[in-house]
């Protein structure tokens, strides 16, 4: 079915279309019935049907032959360390560990939390507890103590899973301590606590509350028990992942079984194009929605085989180590944040790295979790050399709203452009007053209920959350908080977080639309741009600049260049107030640019530091730029 086809028959048909996908998939007990609006306005589906993830991702493939194909390759240049695990291979893990949680008092519906480093085990621990019927919460390996107490509080665990260690390039970080600090913080108090021991630094235990990794798969193998997977209903949750919230508390996502696993199943054949037995490489984190959906949930169920990747994009060793891996692996499609392209962009311009490696396997190149800058885009298209997809999606709806559906029609790409709504999302662009716009005019991105399958179905603990967080403002949809336009064509333009807009003697300017301008310039690496303060203007825009490696300019120049950029495609009133060249920009460790804090920053405003940020210190850096201007 072609993507036109498709897109209407969700939108016209939902429950035949979503019914054909459904059938896709080795059920206990397939539904009969798809969305139920009388609980929540977002919708509830396949309400009537018995499954279980984790016998999807790995029973039902091992039943049917896949059983000595590799399900994960682990791969970490940290450690210098990589192993795999066949489908057979993970299920015997899984089951073991499942039986070792089942042994700590864990069963169906009990929440447990997995704060772990990119390990072998983190995959083994999220399809054990899928496994028992019991709600998994990862919380980024690392995350300070306080933000973990509050996640522990909310979550209210029977069990934390976790490791004595991270490394984060050539710096290990003991996590032990930070979990022992959080529990300690935490009025929710945790029966029972698994520790992996890793090499670089094991971690004291405490008797009775914790327990060892390896002690309990050994004692798990001994008993031999056997661990069925256990019949969930399409519409219990599978997992509780945690984003940020306006109010300092954080928001636990609640994603159920069914919806989830028909949506992913879906995506790797229609987005990325992925076949069973296919190499397919998410390189984010399990501990980003990205992670759950596609290095655990999404390649396993649909039969591919995955890569746990433990490292960055540069310096592990150097700004190839993507190509090494695609090379090695033999990868069919990459996915991973504009962010990680930057960086191997900025150290290795030309591209020259990559001409050492062997990428024939490479098909296509997907990105998203930030916008994916026109400047990105060009460069990533004419050095790879393969068709590059941006996509959009939001940890709140789990799986694209917008790509490029390259596994049903291989659409013509549009710099700057996400591409067109996937089958099931009723896009549209509202103004403030909520009424939709004309197409190149630029408004709320807003998506009409109910949501396709896949998306939140709760905030964990708080009912009310939901609706106030995304369908207040804009009665009878879902409101993104992004802002954006259709072209003529339909595509889909996503300009940022729509207060990411700076307001120009009453005139509102898109930063987005700026970065793209600032990004073009010929020694730009990535760059971010926000609205300061102005006693005239209202505000300015500023922006802070990352050179490519080994060229050189200063501020004054560099700012005068810019603004003359500025003058020429968006027009006069885009004022360029300043530019400063940073050696880097703060980020979480997901690759997002923490734009808001720079703004506050330069705006002499209190912030609060995010317990996600990847390295305090750029924010210091601001502060001394700042205020010497």
């Amino acid at each position: 079915m072609s993507y036109a086809a498709s897109y209407q028959q969700a939108l016209t048909q939902p429950n035949l279309f979503w019914q054909q996908q459904a059938n896709r998939l080795p059920w206990f007990k397939a539904p009969t019935k798809m969305v139920d609006t009388s609980q929540t306005a977002t919708g509830r589906w396949f309400t009537d049907g018995v499954m279980n993830t984790c016998y999807m991702a790995l029973d039902h493939h091992v039943a049917n032959g896949r059983g000595d194909q590799v399900a994960i390759y682990y791969d970490s240049p940290v450690t210098n360390t990589q192993s795999s695990l066949t489908y057979s291979q993970l299920l015997r893990q899984v089951c073991l560990f499942a039986s070792a949680l089942r042994d700590q008092g864990v069963k169906k519906g009990d929440r447990v939390v997995i704060y772990m480093p990119m390990v072998m085990e983190a995959s083994i621990a999220m399809l054990a507890c899928a496994r028992l019927g019991a709600v998994h919460s990862v919380v980024f390996g690392g995350f300070a103590a306080a933000e973990l107490a509050v996640r522990i509080d909310d979550a209210q665990p029977t069990a934390i899973i976790s490791a004595s260690c991270g490394i984060e390039v050539a710096k290990v970080i003991a996590y032990k301590p930070l979990l022992d600090e959080a529990l300690d913080l935490a009025q929710h108090k945790v029966k029972s606590v698994v520790v992996l021991q890793r090499p670089q630094l094991e971690a004291d235990l405490q008797a009775g509350r914790d327990h060892d990794w390896l002690s309990l798969m050994a004692q798990a193998q001994i008993r031999n028990d056997v661990v069925e997977a256990v019949s969930v209903l399409a519409t219990d949750p599978l997992y509780i992942l945690y984003t940020s919230g306006t109010t300092g508390k954080p928001k636990g996502i609640v994603r159920d079984n069914g919806g989830h696993a028909v949506v992913l199943n879906y995506t790797m054949k229609a987005i990325y194009n992925m076949d069973a037995g296919d190499v397919f490489w998410a390189a984010s984190d399990v501990g980003w929605v990205v992670g759950h959906a596609y290095i655990v949930y999404g390649p396993l169920i649909a039969g591919c085989t995955s890569i746990l990747y433990e490292g960055k994009p540069v310096m592990t060793p150097d700004a190839g180590a993507f190509w090494r891996v695609i090379e090695e692996y033999k990868v069919k499609a990459i996915f991973s944040a504009p962010t990680a392209f930057r960086a191997i962009k900025k150290e290795d311009p030309q591209g020259e790295l990559l001409k050492k490696y062997d990428l024939s396997s490479l098909e296509t190149v997907f990105m998203a979790g930030e916008r994916l800058d026109p400047p990105t885009y060009d460069w990533a298209v004419e050095t790879i050399g393969r068709p590059v997809v941006d996509h959009w999606w939001q940890t709140e709806t789990g799986w694209s709203i917008c790509a490029n559906p390259v596994g049903l029609d291989d659409l013509p790409a549009k710099p700057g452009s996400s591409t067109v709504p996937i089958a099931g999302y009723d896009l549209h662009v509202l103004s403030d007053a909520g009424e939709p716009v004309e197409a190149n005019v630029k408004g709320n991105i807003a998506l009409k209920l109910p949501l396709p399958p896949g998306c939140l179905v709760g905030i964990w603990g708080d009912e009310g959350r939901l609706h106030d967080s995304y369908l207040k403002e804009f009665p009878g949809y879902y409101t993104s908080g992004d802002g954006g336009y259709l072209d003529d064509d339909g595509y889909v333009f996503i300009m940022g977080r729509t207060d990411d807009v700076i307001n120009i003697a009453g005139h509102r300017l898109s930063t987005g639309e700026m970065e793209e301008v600032v990004g073009a310039h010929e020694l730009v690496a990535e760059c971010a741009v926000v609205g300061v303060q102005d006693p005239l203007k209202g505000q300015l825009p500023m922006a802070l600049v990352l050179l490519k490696a080994g060229v050189q300019i200063d501020d004054p120049q560099l700012g005068k260049e810019l603004a003359a950029m500025l003058r020429k495609t968006i027009g006069p009133i885009a004022v360029l107030k300043s530019a400063h060249i940073v050696p880097r920009l703060p980020k979480t460790r997901s690759g997002k640019i923490l734009r808001k804090i720079i703004r506050n920053i330069a705006n002499g405003e209190d912030y609060v530091v995010p317990s996600t940020i990847d390295d305090p210190a750029s924010l210091d850096e601001i502060k001394v730029l700042v205020s010497s201007q």
